[in-house]
């Protein structure tokens, strides 16, 4: 739920010196001892790497085959060398991805009546919190098997953790125990502090993404620029014009990809879904657009397909009002089912943000309405759950009947959490059932668990805000790479129809410079289509990437790309050939 804070910098330090220096110091942070990295991991790569030069000078291949030997063997000593710095980069992601969650969850148990090492413990078995769990985990070993108090565990703990944020706070918090202050005072007092440092990543990544949203745009641009060089330049050389497009299409995929990569490492970790192995009342529902759509499109490529090979009417049949049927409906007709599981989970992922909205009131409510009667949680919803509380109202209702005919706490708010669907809820309302379990204090639990959702709640209409900026980019760029591509396309096709028209090739020598009779328009066409469906593909994950929704809500974004892509393809070959052609 926090975000990836490693930034470039922490990879790449200012100076040489620098990065040797932290490239050293990451050897000792490896769970393994630096003596056996170097004998079993650097020592190999380096002996592999001086064997790819000697197969580079000594095998009996081409030129063409040897020179990439050497680039593997490169590559191998290179992930070798710089691996630990990596693993420690990962590490600390991993950390700060979970740590509002943990500190949220600390600050909660330690209200409680159990005693602070229970605290850790407890914390340091979820195995959700992930490389955090393990920091806590190292805490209660030094205590519990070397007998060290928790503020000199907490202090020598401090120097190993990879996260800068997480080792202030172990310094902190051990300084501060040893102090004599209580646990749950420091933890209060420390709330602001960690909300103020949430927010402040989060919103970091979000400046980043757009950052990256500035540069995909000029990349890509480019990129449409070269194909368009790629597709127009072979008439006047001659050279084969498929080797050349498919080469840059090639490039222009890599750096989309790698560009969806980066974007993929900065994108806050804030999930949306919470997948429960109970299934929710929805289920149904979305299994069957899920069944329609993958059916549907498969029963659209298989009649489609057999259409080319004459097996029936295929999309002749269901276009028989258009004369000449493009290539590009060929692409966008067989996936359009897909669209309708992207509408289902879309509609479904709205009313998890609703219920997302209205849970920290809820939770309030409740929290002050049980200190105020002190009584269960059952008791309390008699009448909170006749209040309207929007969509979150239903599975209020669902956990009242629950607690009611005395299903257990813990079954009945698993099961409300799994009728929501919803990441948050299920982690605090876990964490208000886990905390009143052990004697906590309802109101402040309920304000507690309220203001940090409240925050992540704010936060995420920013980064909705993001998201709607991302998705205006990725269609204008792909309308815009259609337009060019086809204007390209299109141009040399009229004028290899010219010259075979006109048998431009023997008239006074013009044929030595205009080459049209190398090119195959159909092929190129299709190769530019593969690009506007990859293009769909992947720009429509990026944008569920960085909205932190289901990936399946990729296939709406999927469908209307590749429509768009088509469309303006279709239309820019008219529209040419029109102009052209006058």
């Amino acid at each position: 739920m926090s975000t990836n804070s490693a930034s470039a910098s922490d990879f790449f330090p200012d100076s040489a010196a620098e990065l040797a220096a932290d490239l050293v110091a990451s050897y000792d942070a490896l769970d393994m001892s630096k003596r056996k990295y170097v004998g079993y991991i650097l020592a190999p790569s380096a002996a592999f790497f001086l064997l790819t030069i000697v197969g580079a000078f000594l095998l009996p291949l081409p030129v063409t085959v040897r020179l990439p030997i050497p680039a593997l063997g490169t590559l191998i000593l290179v992930a070798a060398v710089f691996y630990p710095k990596l693993y420690l980069n990962g590490r600390q992601v991993a950390i700060e991805n979970q740590l509002h969650l943990v500190m949220t969850h600390m600050t909660v148990l330690s209200t409680t009546n159990i005693d602070r090492m229970e605290v850790f413990r407890t914390l340091a078995t979820e195995e959700e919190y992930g490389a955090a769990a393990d920091e806590l985990a190292r805490v209660v070993h030094l205590v519990d098997t070397w007998n060290q108090s928790l503020d000199d565990a907490l202090r020598r703990r401090a120097k190993e953790v990879p996260s800068d944020v997480f080792s202030d706070f172990f310094d902190r918090l051990g300084y501060t125990i040893g102090a004599g202050q209580t646990l749950d005072d420091f933890l209060l007092s420390e709330q602001d502090a960690v909300i103020q440092n949430y927010i402040t990543v989060y919103e970091g990544a979000l400046a980043n993404l757009e950052v990256m949203k500035d540069l995909y745009m000029s990349m890509i641009l480019s990129m449409t620029f070269a194909l368009v060089f790629a597709i127009v330049l072979p008439i006047l050389t001659g050279d084969n014009p498929t080797l050349t497009v498919s080469a840059v299409i090639v490039l222009f995929m890599l750096v989309q990809l790698g560009f969806y990569v980066v974007i993929r490492a900065m994108a806050p970790h804030d999930p949306v879904w919470f997948h429960s192995e109970e299934g929710a009342p929805s289920d149904f529902r979305l299994w069957s657009s899920f069944a329609v759509g993958v059916f549907g499109t498969a029963a659209l490529v298989v009649f489609v397909g057999a259409g080319l090979f004459n097996v029936g009417p295929g999309l002749r049949g269901l276009l028989f009002f258009l004369e000449d049927i493009p290539l590009a409906l060929y692409i966008c007709v067989p996936i359009t089912p897909m669209a309708i599981t992207g509408v289902m989970l879309r509609f479904e992922e709205r009313n998890i943000e609703e219920r997302d909205g209205e849970f920290p009131s809820f939770i309030r409510a409740l929290g002050a309405a049980e200190s105020a009667k002190q009584s269960t949680t059952g008791d309390v919803l008699a009448t909170l759950h006749k209040k309207d509380f929007g969509a979150l109202t239903p599975a209020i209702v669902r956990l009242y009947r629950r607690l009611n005919i005395r299903i257990s706490s813990e079954q009945a708010w698993y099961t409300f959490a799994t009728d929501t669907r919803s990441y948050l809820i299920q982690k605090f309302s876990d964490m208000y059932l886990e905390g009143r379990s052990m004697g906590g204090r309802p109101k402040l639990l309920g304000e507690l668990i309220s203001q940090n959702m409240n925050t992540v709640m704010q936060l995420r209409e920013q980064r909705r805000q993001a998201t709607v900026t991302m998705i205006g980019l990725l269609y204008g760029i792909t309308s815009a790479s259609a337009f060019a591509f086809f204007i390209g396309l299109q141009v040399v096709n009229i004028l290899a129809d010219l010259s075979q028209q006109f048998n431009i090739t023997n008239a006074g020598g013009v044929g030595k410079i205009i080459y049209a009779g190398v090119y195959d328009i159909a092929l190129i066409e299709f190769l530019l289509l593969l690009v506007i469906l990859f293009n769909a593909v992947l720009s429509s994950v990026m944008i569920r990437t960085i909205d932190g929704g289901n990936k399946a809500n990729a296939y709406l974004h999927f469908v209307l790309m590749t429509w768009l892509g088509s469309g303006v393809a279709i239309f820019t070959k008219h529209l040419v050939s029109a102009i052209l052609t006058i």
